[in-house]
């Protein structure tokens, strides 16, 4: 993900510590401990979404200029998603889960209760701003949480929407948003939270991961990275490139489990599949966006103009003075901020688009000779959120079950993300924890364990004084 960074503060209108203090004090005071209130605050978060569909959409187009299919299905459609498989099972997540207990223990029983953390910090990104904003504060409510929630100052128009809903039409003491700049976001993390939680770049990450852990701050950090997308040489290549072309342009690009290069396997017979797989991605790419692609509705804009420069500086020569050769798109607009869907190809291993992941609608094309050699490829990369192979069943495992990644798919892209029983998270660079459904709760849960012994039945001896004969005895029970 991107950073949360803007110009100009406005740290010194708010008073943080009264933040902070007011959402410890709303966590002491039990308000939302039960499961009643926890669903009370959800059917409300729901019913609001719902009433102010339109408002949502406007924002979004504000921001970004977001057709309203993509922006209802990956903002509105996702949350409302999160929602209700969340109200249908929270009951039976809330109960304490008995667990066995060892023979040594007994008849004591074994419990493990989930209980809420407390006091949570929510530090949400620009690309999806309602999306992750919401479904990371669904979970904590969820939890029994209370929530402050910082959303990104890049997009204001959601911004703003988030914290009138929230703050007016909610009007809910366990959840505070407060919007403001990196300089407020610096001061709200610089706060002994019971548990942060913070979607953006690695950057900023590693900047939030070090302040939290002066405080002993538990983390879930949701960040980005390379996202590679390999094409076996048994692909069914018109499916392939209508799922990349999908994967990857879809918010133009700034999705954090986009594509974010492609790598394609040459045939076992020598014949450049690589040039057949780019043919299909351009056809695919005038079929799904026209011959005028700035012209069209249903490419979102780049989010500001500093990342659209950005982004149009990875089609520009690397150290070695190569210059990517384009294949389809490279026009721009910088009035609409929209950057035609790209495909680039030829670049040298150390050029800026095969290092630093792109964010943006550019998509770089290489090939190699074997699926040994994509992994190479692969693994001198930072690890990615997601990666994707396009093949056989068969031969899926070869890329999947052998690289560091957080999730991704077989033979599509980004649809991972769907189903609410799979978890949604980072490894090594690319992020530390995981949520989405009931994998959201259990992050924004302490589970606490709890041993019943009896009473009155006493076993004497782990009692002093111990003796040899006792060690003896113990190390035939437990050895």
């Amino acid at each position: 993900m991107q950073g949360n960074e803007t110009e100009g503060s406005k740290t010194d209108d708010i008073k943080i510590e009264d933040i902070y203090q007011h959402s410890a004090r709303q966590f002491q005071s039990g308000i939302i401990r039960e499961y009643r209130a926890r669903g009370e605050v959800l059917d409300a978060l729901a019913s609001e979404l719902r009433k102010n569909e339109q408002r949502i959409l406007s924002a979004l187009h504000a921001d970004f200029a977001k057709h309203r299919f993509e922006a209802w299905t990956t903002e509105i459609g996702a949350v409302l998603q999160e929602i209700e498989f969340t109200r249908r099972r929270l009951k039976r997540w809330m109960r304490p889960r008995k667990v066995p207990t060892p023979v040594f223990l007994k008849p004591g029983r074994s419990y493990i209760r989930p209980e809420p953390w407390g006091s949570v910090l929510v530090i949400a990104p620009w690309n999806y701003p309602i999306q992750l904003a919401l479904s990371p504060l669904v979970s904590a409510i969820a939890a029994g949480n209370t929530v402050v929630l910082k959303p990104s100052e890049i997009t204001p128009n959601c911004s703003a929407l988030l914290a009138e809903l929230i703050r007016e039409e909610l009007g809910l003491e366990v959840i505070q948003v407060v919007e403001g700049d990196a300089e407020l976001g610096r001061a709200l993390v610089d706060r002994p939270w019971d548990y942060l939680f913070f979607t953006g770049s690695p950057r900023v990450g590693r900047l939030v991961y070090r302040t939290a852990a002066q405080h002993g701050t538990p983390c879930t950090l949701e960040l980005g990275g390379k996202n590679p997308c390999v094409i076996g040489h048994e692909a069914d290549l018109i499916v392939a490139a209508r799922r990349i072309v999908w994967g990857k342009f879809l918010n133009a690009g700034q999705t954090c489990v986009a594509p974010d290069y492609l790598i394609v396997e040459q045939a076992s017979n020598g014949s450049d599949r690589g040039e057949r797989v780019v043919e299909a991605l351009m056809m695919e790419i005038t079929r799904s966006y026209g011959a005028s692609p700035l012209e069209n509705a249903d490419l979102a804009s780049i989010v500001s103009n500093r990342h659209f420069e950005r982004v149009l500086r990875f089609l520009e020569p690397g150290p070695s003075g190569n210059r990517p050769r384009l294949r389809i798109g490279g026009g721009s607009d910088p009035s609409t901020r929209r950057i035609e869907p790209t495909i680039v190809d030829g670049l040298e291993p150390n050029h800026p688009a095969l290092q630093e992941e792109i964010f943006g609608p550019v998509l770089p094309v290489m090939t190699v000779r074997s699926l040994q050699e994509a992994r190479s490829v692969i693994e001198a990369r930072e690890e990615g959120l997601a990666a994707y192979y396009f093949g056989s069943h068969r031969r899926a495992p070869e890329i999947l079950n052998r690289l560091r990644f957080g999730g991704g798919c077989c033979n599509d892209t980004i649809l991972h993300l769907a189903n609410p029983h799979l978890p949604f998270g980072g490894s090594g660079r690319s992020g530390i924890g995981r949520y989405h459904g009931y994998y959201g709760f259990e992050t924004f849960s302490h589970h606490k364990s709890l041993l019943y012994a009896p009473r009155r039945f006493d076993l004497p001896w782990r009692y002093a004084p111990y003796g040899e004969r006792r060690l003896n005895l113990l190390k035939r029970i437990l050895g």
